[in-house]
């Protein structure tokens, strides 16, 4: 199984600000952690900004919010503050990172494993993604550099072997055909029916 906290460099996320919530300095985030009681009154986090920049933050209270959960820092008392941090991340250290049960492994650990359908090499995993579907997509970068996206299903899952840096995977016939990297023509033509469909694509975030 697969825990979703992303590591970006000697960072984990644990959570990204979406927009403001109330009146006194309070933000809406969207967790990417699935470790129960992440969050605590007085944890330290540091808050990466869109343009690079870092500031901690003190959590100060938290509480859920239909499909968010909602953090009120120390000193972020208005929404002018709040606002400042709109899109952040909210991370810690590797080195804080929850310990996983057994069985369990962080997503962002398959990051530089290679994927083999059998016996055929598939590639190389340069990202995951959390799209509309139960199961992330694995980005695995293909022999003519355009990547594949494959489904991190437990049926489809054979052996993973960190310390190797592989993923044996058995997948259904035709799936890769099917999640075959589109050529450039095909690309293009694609990304103009994204643009031109505003009811039926939606952005994911990793």
């Amino acid at each position: 199984m697969a825990a979703p906290e992303a590591r970006i460099g000697d960072w984990i996320t644990l959570a990204v600000v979406v927009k403001t919530q109330g009146r006194h300095g309070e933000v809406a985030v969207d967790s990417h952690t699935d470790v129960p009681d992440r969050f605590r009154q007085e944890m330290q986090l540091s808050a990466l900004g869109k343009d690079g920049s870092r500031r901690t933050v003190l959590v100060e209270d938290f509480w859920p919010h239909k499909s968010y959960l909602v953090l009120k820092f120390e000193g972020v008392e208005s929404i002018t503050d709040a606002e400042a941090l709109i899109g952040a991340e909210l991370q810690i250290p590797i080195g804080e990172r929850a310990h996983l049960e057994a069985g369990w492994t962080y997503l962002s650990d398959l990051v530089g494993c290679t994927v083999f359908d059998g016996e055929r090499r598939v590639g190389e995993i340069e990202d995951v993604q959390f799209g509309a579907g139960e199961a992330p997509l694995l980005v695995v970068k293909s022999t003519n550099k355009l990547p594949y996206e494959i489904p991190y299903a437990g049926a489809y899952i054979e052996k993973l072997d960190l310390q190797q840096r592989q993923l044996r995977m058995n997948l259904p016939e035709g799936l890769l055909e099917v999640n075959a990297p589109l050529k450039n023509e095909a690309r293009s033509q694609d990304k103009r029916l994204q643009e031109n469909d505003h009811f039926t694509t939606k952005e994911s975030h990793k």
